[in-house]
């Protein structure tokens, strides 16, 4: 008897998935499926998968995925696969295909919506509202007007947002009430903030408050014109930073006519030196968190450090209770929005957390942490130097004023937006810079 070799992938990106999955290394493989995989097989795509999601211990997935290696061309497995990759959180892999199955099913709205789910959770919006879009005519109005009128305005195409918004009725199945409401305080907040700038593509302060109700501090000086319009991509961050964040925090505050008594202190070490800093720099009294207490600035630094017990007190807020974070991930948002936040970064490294140095050798290594007591770390944010870096020439100037008169202007609807969190700050291109 002749023993059958393995399967094995014939297209070369494929075949250094497996060779990766070879020495063990899963996650590597799946970060050589992230790109590229789009045009190829789909059948040799999914023996990949399927040996990846195997290896996880992830059986429902292996099954979906052995499923459209037999039958490559079946729009049932086809969508059993997709819909598997979404709910295992790899939604990149599902859409090819979905997409598939979209084009040999026409009209089918589980594959539809499936592919739009997939497409959101990838920040690949504007390609949702494409689909939905093209099937308007077949479109229900719960959900799917609804998903087209929510992606619009991710992808910020305001006018369609508003447009497909006018045709929505009212939900006859109230668990769309909460999804309704939403959408209107969005749209409402957008009305505000094109009053305070352009709102077009490149106003992320003005698209952060209108998909979460956040007002953004700082823009990042770097890389403006290449997409980043403010973001941060890595980022080592400094005392500098922190207190220039602050001293923004306290010109919103005074613009929004905030008038807090006190900073209170999330438990973690990243937190409690930026709210000691923070109780310096509003002349406030500095003191534990609770999650009743009144007229406060709740101080994070990360929220994604954050106790996540802690983080569900703070989704219904005290009155006056403001919430300010200082770097805030854009590429994996914390579940609770921020009232204000300092900076979007994509990867930072706190300041006491050590910096990237040269090495005696050559090389670059990260220096110690700083380990010293939290007060002293943050008498020298205090003491630090605010004045923002010069960047690369391609970002607009960000004085305190236009800080001032964007608040001013939003400053109505302010400390009421949404608390639980999108998983996109503001219109970005599809390939999300990761």
């Amino acid at each position: 008897m002749f023993s059958r070799k393995p399967r094995r992938p014939k297209s070369p990106e494929l075949l250094e998935a497996w060779e990766s999955l070879d020495s063990g290394d899963i996650p590597g493989a799946l970060r050589l499926l992230r790109s590229g995989t789009d045009g190829l097989p789909l059948g040799e795509t999914a023996l990949v998968v399927g040996r990846a999601a195997g290896a996880a211990g992830f059986d429902d997935l292996q099954q979906a995925a052995e499923a459209v290696v037999a039958h490559p061309d079946r729009a049932q497995e086809l969508y059993d696969y997709g819909f598997a990759c979404v709910e295992r959180g790899v939604a990149y892999l599902a859409i090819p295909a979905l997409r598939e199955a979209s084009r040999q099913v026409p009209g089918a709205k589980a594959v539809l919506r499936e592919l739009v789910s997939a497409y959101e959770r990838e920040g690949r919006h504007g390609e949702a509202v494409e689909l939905l879009g093209a099937n308007e005519g077949d479109l229900a109005d719960w959900p799917d007007r609804y998903l087209l009128v929510y992606n619009a305005l991710m992808a910020g195409d305001l006018p369609l947002a508003r447009r497909q918004h006018a045709l929505l009725p009212d939900p006859e199945d109230p668990q769309w009430l909460g999804a309704q409401a939403r959408q209107s305080r969005m749209l409402a907040r957008a009305a505000e903030a094109e009053r305070a700038g352009s709102l077009d593509l490149t106003d992320l302060r003005g698209w952060q408050y209108v998909l979460g109700g956040t007002v953004l501090g700082t823009l990042s000086p770097y890389g403006f014109g290449a997409g980043m319009t403010g973001r941060y991509a890595w980022l080592q961050d400094t005392h500098d930073q922190c207190l220039r964040g602050l001293l923004r925090l306290k010109t919103v505050l005074a613009a929004a006519g905030a008038r807090p008594t006190s900073v209170s202190l999330l438990p973690d070490r990243g937190s409690r030196i930026l709210g000691l800093a923070a109780a310096e720099v509003l002349g406030l009294p500095a003191l534990p968190f609770a999650a009743e207490r009144a007229d406060t600035v709740v101080v994070a630094y990360d929220l994604n450090d954050v106790d996540p017990e802690i983080i569900g007190d703070l989704f219904e807020r005290a009155p006056g209770q403001v919430l300010h974070e200082h770097a805030s991930c854009w590429t994996d948002a914390p579940a609770v929005t921020a009232d204000s936040i300092t900076l979007l970064h994509q990867q930072a490294t706190a300041p006491w957390a050590g910096v990237l140095r040269q090495s005696d050798d050559g090389g670059v290594e990260r220096s110690a942490p700083d380990d010293r007591p939290e007060a002293e770390i943050a008498a020298d944010i205090v003491g630090a130097d605010p004045t923002p870096d010069e960047g690369d020439d391609e970002a607009p100037a960000d004085p305190d004023g236009r800080l001032t008169e964007f608040v001013t202007a939003i400053r109505g609807s302010w400390l009421q937006g949404d608390r639980a969190q999108l998983s996109s700050w503001g219109p970005v291109p599809s390939s999300r810079f990761v």
